[in-house]
């Protein structure tokens, strides 16, 4: 035993999952005795199982490879008092865990019910359904409705579930396997479960609390209660969709389900908060009232995704989820900017071609279009209207217009008229703003990210307010033109306070378009504007909604070649002293765009736009720090963790150095408050930016990490770090890695998102070599498409775009075209956006005045 003397650590053969403890005190000797249980992950072949003890008698021990198996005692018991170890030594190698259980999920939407029965597989043919299952005795069987029966017949047991209501066959679900659960009940007495692997309940529990409530608000909301007797939600180890509505039994990925209270990060916690409630919401919208057809996903999308901000904004009011929320519109804007978009309602003549469409434009776009008619129509008029569409179609199948009917009802409003140019072309304008002669003139016209103009025209919501969000106008620019006297904001006010300005120079006041960015467009002011617009961010005069929305407007028209790489650089400046979590992400997301695509252009320009970069987060990384502070917000809790991984991409020494020795002092001792979960992302990106193929340490220590932990969300945190490593080789080889079974296929996305510029090259050969293993293992589900954009999405060639047309050309199926060709015109519209970069003047004199300018 003499190589476990001394140890200050204990070795990692077998990591603890749960303990069965016994203990029998003895009041009179003041002894005690006792017995534990010990189930065990054997991560390492080993002859040796070896934990802490200290005085203790040791007087028996057993190792079971399984709960059916005989115990096997070991040779040799020793207590090594001195290090306070106990070591038991066995005759044979311990086979780690090798005793694979499986468990059996259905997963129908779209399309795939026929897959498991024969049926009328569309959305619109509902019936009931009573579901019996025989399964081995020792298993959880579960289904949509609650077990009305069991019987045993030996080693298997028949399961009887009650029947179901009126229903469509895509949302029938089973599962069966080895769980725990842990339950709660709404206010009216639903049982609502959290179903997860064996020795994960406790990570169930936050999920559990937002589903009791979310039932209870939503049955509020809807003016209708939960339709079914119970809701179970299980956790499902390997899961290719996020999460799944099926009615009374929603099934996720346990990223998406299950929160740790110590490794979990704060951004895994609202995660969780979001996909609960966006499912719950579905248990209304899509499985209560149905789409008629695929054609009309975006009812079920769209909507899910705007109520479940909706549902967590009343949960978690701290969180300003509403400014969050940009992200989902930001997403839509950047998808649809594209021409090879679809309308949100786009037409679908065969179940095959659904998959494609679960996509922004149905999610994102949905959603904002409809939070951009709640603000046009008013908050009470959306709910009451949506209420009565819930009531008139319950347990039946709706169109779109069918909902604009209600809207329209409710509100007096042509809804119809409005809201066709949104759901049934693709895209949305940009609003051009000028000022002249005391007059602000508007023009409308299609936006598309190659910079090109597009045919389409809209009846586009605008709102706009003068100086101050007191003094404000709505309006709706039903043409391609509109104009607007100064005078006529300064006595038309909303709010009837206009009248009392008494100010006669209002020229410097600035002017903001799309108040808090609740409509489905981006405006481009003239110089003026634009600075006016630049001078009310350094004075903290907008929302940080508006704040969120010029810098993403300017970000995609720079990108668009609709205005200089320098003048969207002089208005990032004016965010240096943001500390609003959404903003500082979106500032971070441009950034590493544009020092992507300016190193593309000009090499010699990126070291210092890097600097100007991490410039730009010293305020907000200074006041934040690496250790969470008392009391803080959750926000602040997240925004950490993003600045931190920002600085480290970027090569900020300090935060390389400090990120690197927090690392080492993690994986010495586990000392998790050395490295709490929301800055681990950030430790683990800064190690990669430091591993090469002559320094590999950090790289293995995160493998080894990965291959310790069970937790879904840390594995998948260490999948998106590895290829974010400088070095092709290493990039190469964490890409191998994903294909291998110690990745999940479910999981090899993450490993993705995180590819370095330098890897691009090696990345899409990567692809190409292994796209026959790819396709054939990915190639039947949405999955399949993330390793195309992720990989070719990036690039910015015109060339390169002509080489991943060839090589998907003799390649493609409908499941992939509509990625392929987006990706292509991605890629385009980056070499453009280069070229632009390339001729612009004096671009490298205008970064280095604003990098090293004293403020």
């Amino acid at each position: 035993m003499d190589e476990f003397r001394g140890l200050a650590r204990l070795p990692k053969f077998a990591v603890p999952k749960r303990y069965d403890l016994t203990l029998k005190p003895d009041l009179v000797t003041c002894k005690f005795s006792g017995e534990v249980r010990i189930t065990l992950d054997i991560v390492e072949k080993t002859k040796y199982i070896v934990l802490n003890a200290a005085d203790l008698l040791i007087r028996h021990a057993s190792f079971y490879a399984s709960p059916s198996q005989q115990g096997v005692s070991p040779s040799n018991i020793t207590l090594v008092e001195e290090d306070e170890i106990l070591v038991l030594e066995f005759d044979y190698l311990i086979p780690i865990n090798g005793e694979k259980k499986n468990m059996a999920v259905t997963q129908f939407e779209p399309a795939d019910a026929r897959r498991c029965f024969p049926c009328w597989d569309e959305p619109a043919v509902k019936a009931t359904f009573k579901v019996t299952l025989e399964v081995p005795s020792e298993l959880i069987a579960l289904s949509n409705m609650p077990v009305l029966q069991e019987k045993h017949d030996g080693p298997l047991k028949i399961v009887y579930f009650e029947e179901s209501p009126i229903m469509s066959t895509y949302l029938v679900a089973v599962v069966v396997g080895l769980f725990d659960y842990m339950e709660g009940k709404t206010l009216n007495g639903t049982c609502v479960r959290v179903y997860c692997q064996v020795g994960k309940t406790d990570q169930g529990k936050f999920a559990l609390d937002v589903a009791v409530k979310a039932l209870d608000l939503y049955k509020k909301y809807f003016a209708e209660p939960y339709p079914l007797p119970k809701l179970d939600m299980i956790a499902i180890p390997d899961f290719a969709a996020g999460a799944m509505e099926n009615y009374g039994l929603v099934t996720y990925r346990e990223t998406a389900l299950l929160y740790d209270e110590r490794n979990s990060a704060a951004a895994n916690k609202q995660r969780v908060a979001i996909v609960v409630a966006h499912e719950l919401a579905h248990q209304w919208f899509g499985n209560l009232v149905t789409m008629e057809w695929w054609t009309h996903l975006w009812l079920n999308e769209g909507f899910a995704t705007w109520v479940s901000y909706l549902a967590v904004d009343s949960l978690f009011p701290d969180w300003n989820i509403w400014t969050q929320f940009l992200d989902e519109t930001t997403g839509g804007l950047r998808l649809d900017g594209l021409a090879e978009s679809h309308p949100i309602e786009v037409e679908i003549n065969h179940a095959r071609e659904v998959d494609e469409i679960f996509d922004a434009i149905s999610y994102k776009k949905g959603a904002s279009v409809i939070r951009m008619l709640q603000a046009y129509l008013g908050a009470e008029t959306v709910q009451r209207s949506l209420a009565s569409y819930i009531k008139r179609h319950a347990y039946k199948n709706a169109k779109t217009e069918d909902l604009w009917a209600v809207l329209s009802e409710e509100s007096g409003e042509p809804v119809n008229m409005l809201m066709d140019s949104w759901t049934k072309q693709k895209g949305y304008p940009v609003i051009y703003a000028k000022l002249e002669d005391h007059r602000l003139e508007f023009e409308q016209s299609h936006f598309l990210s190659s910079g090109l103009t597009g045919d389409g025209q809209w009846i586009v919501p605008i709102t706009l307010c003068y100086g101050s969000y007191n003094t404000r106008k709505n309006f709706l620019l039903k043409s391609k033109v509109g104009d607007m006297g100064l005078s006529e904001l300064l006595h038309e006010s909303n709010f009837g306070l206009m009248g009392k300005r008494t100010r006669s120079d209002t020229s410097g006041d600035w002017i903001k378009l799309n108040i808090d960015q609740a409509g489905f467009y981006r405006v481009k002011y003239d110089d003026e504007l634009a600075s006016r617009i630049r001078r009310a961010i350094e004075t903290n005069s907008l929302s940080a909604t508006d704040r969120f929305g010029v810098l993403d407007d300017a970000y995609a028209l720079c990108a668009a070649c609709k205005q200089t790489l320098s003048s969207l650089l002089s208005l990032m400046v004016a965010y240096r002293e943001e500390l609003d979590y959404t903003v500082l992400s979106c500032l971070i997301d441009v950034s590493y765009k544009v020092v992507q695509m300016a190193g593309d252009a000009i090499p010699s320009v990126s070291n210092d736009l890097k600097q100007f970069i991490i410039n730009l987060l010293q305020f907000g990384a200074e006041k934040l720090g690496w250790e969470p502070i008392s009391g803080e917000s959750h926000l602040d809790a997240m925004l950490r963790g993003q600045i931190l991984t920002a600085l480290a991409v970027f090569g900020h020494e300090i935060a390389l150095s400090e990120a690197i020795n927090r690392f080492n002092m993690f994986v010495h001792d586990g000392n998790t408050p050395l490295l709490p979960a929301d800055t681990r992302k950030a430790a683990y990106v800064a190690v990669m930016q430091r591993v090469s193929t002559s320094n590999r340490s950090g790289y293995e220590s995160l493998l080894r990490i990965y291959r310790e932990t069970d937790l879904s969300q840390e594995k998948s945190r260490i999948l998106s770090s590895l290829a974010s490593c400088p070095d092709p080789e290493i990039v190469q080889e964490a890409l191998n890695f994903l294909l291998t079974s110690e990745v999940r296929s479910q999981d090899v996305v993450y490993g993705l998102a995180g590819i370095s510029t330098e890897g691009r090259d090696v990345a899409w050969k990567w692809l190409q070599d292994n796209w026959d293993f790819i396709s054939k293992t990915w190639g039947s589900g949405f999955l399949v498409t993330r390793f195309i954009s992720a990989v070719v999405s990036q690039f910015s060639s015109n060339e390169r775009a002509e080489e991943v047309e060839a090589f998907f050309s003799s390649r493609i199926k409908p499941s992939i075209e509509r990625t392929v060709k987006q990706s292509v015109e991605h890629i385009r519209i980056n070499a453009q956006w280069v070229k632009s970069i390339k001729n612009e003047p004096s671009l490298e004199a205008v970064v280095k005045e604003l990098t090293y300018r004293k403020y």
